[in-house]
């Protein structure tokens, strides 16, 4: 295994058991996707999209390309976009840490680049908050899976993607500025993460 230890720890104690067969039906769709790319022997490209791309669509690439390795499934590359650009909200980047990720500011301005390791061999992912056409993501041949309603609703036609694909979460925005906010940022990142793994384990069984 060459995830770090904490993060292989972290996801060893996530239950999968008790996602509901409703929302085990909305994630099918994902884990097909990946499964019919896999036995075509094609790279697999996800592209999670919410609107700012500053919380659910990081979050959401985070785990999957970490629930990848963690499976030993190749050629999985994932990505995030928003329909605009702001910045990765800091309470991702702390329940990412909390996890066990280990990140480092690689740029400051509105907009900071961080370097998010999870790995002992793969490279990093540099999270930034960026339109879901930006040049650092794919233009063609790839998944779009939108997390946000606001996303699903105002993006209707992604250019280039080949299947889309709508698995919403609850913003944990909604705690920003209250007592809650730790708390709501890590049951989001551990509901992101455990669905993740149950989807990479549909992959892999």
């Amino acid at each position: 295994m060459e995830l770090s230890d904490p993060i292989h720890k972290f996801i060893e104690e996530l239950e999968t058991k008790d996602i509901s067969e409703e929302r085990k039906t909305v994630l099918q769709p994902l884990a097909d996707y990946i499964i019919s790319k896999n036995k075509n022997k094609k790279t697999v490209q996800l592209n999670f999209i919410c609107t700012h791309n500053s919380r659910r669509s990081h979050l959401a690439q985070v785990w999957a390309q970490t629930m990848a390795e963690y499976f030993r499934i190749k050629n999985i590359a994932c990505y995030s976009g928003g329909t605009e650009a702001t910045a990765v909200y800091p309470m991702v980047v702390e329940a990412l840490e909390n996890a066990g990720f280990k990140i480092s500011k690689e740029s400051g301005g509105n907009n900071p680049v961080y370097k998010i390791s999870f790995s002992k061999t793969d490279p990093p992912i540099f999270a930034f908050s960026k339109k879901y056409d930006n040049e650092a993501n794919p233009t063609t041949n790839f998944a779009a899976i939108m997390t946000c309603s606001q996303a699903d609703t105002g993006c209707p036609f992604v250019a280039g993607s080949e299947k889309r694909i709508s698995i919403m979460y609850e913003d944990p925005k909604i705690s920003d500025g209250t007592a809650q906010q730790l708390q709501v940022y890590k049951e989001r990142s551990e509901q992101i993460a455990s669905e993740m793994k149950y989807v990479f384990s549909q992959v892999n069984f």
